[in-house]
């Protein structure tokens, strides 16, 4: 890594952890270069607008967020081939898939805790400013995955219900995260949290597949 991008990426951090503790309103340059512990003026002279702050921030969390998903065996990118000529994905497939989903999960409710909320933060930003709407790109990847893993393990609507099963793991993350689910589920970090969000995404499969 040059050091311009090791600057960056350190800028990113601190930014994301901003995000995280104060949502967008917390966000300035100042204190971006506070919370990275360098001179005034260093995150002006590398990320001179906020759209540019913005969007190192979000490239960045799509970075950490692929890295999670290859430390886990979870498919990174689109699909090279078309769905039917990749191997069938069978009952122990999806058992494999869903414990790999709930391990990604319970580290994003932990240890990448402050990565999602940053995340959710720039989606609502997006919401205002159509310029920042890139950060929705990393989930139209997630739904081509999606597409590809259901249309292997027989499912009768892949495309379709690809993208719903991408959308209701996405609400169990923010459920879990922010919503009532952080009252009632078991705590994330544990065996018993892995178990129960394995338990709700093989759920999601075996009705989106019948197996």
């Amino acid at each position: 890594m040059s050091g311009r991008a090791a600057r960056v990426t350190r800028l990113a951090d601190a930014a994301v952890e901003l995000l995280a503790e104060g949502g967008m309103r917390a966000l300035t340059h100042r204190a971006v270069d506070a919370r990275a512990a360098l001179p005034p003026g260093t995150t002006s002279a590398y990320l001179r607008t906020r759209q540019a702050l913005i969007e190192a921030v979000v490239q960045r969390l799509a970075d950490l967020d692929r890295a999670d998903l290859a430390a886990h065996k979870l498919p990174t990118e689109p699909p090279a081939e078309p769905p039917r000529a990749a191997p069938a994905l069978g009952s122990d497939g999806l058992d494999q898939l869903a414990a790999g989903v709930a391990e990604v999960l319970d580290r994003w409710l932990t240890t990448g805790r402050t990565r999602s909320l940053a995340r959710y933060a720039c989606l609502l930003e997006a919401v205002h400013r159509p310029e920042l709407r890139r950060i929705l790109d990393h989930g139209t990847v997630l739904r081509v995955q999606a597409r590809d893993l259901l249309a292997r393990a027989g499912a009768a609507d892949p495309r379709r219900q690809g993208d719903q099963f991408v959308a209701f793991v996405d609400g169990l993350l923010f459920d879990r995260l922010v919503g009532a689910g952080a009252l009632s589920a078991p705590p994330p970090g544990t065996p018993a949290s892995r178990e129960d969000l394995r338990a709700g995404v093989r759920t999601l499969l075996r009705a989106f597949t019948g197996a």
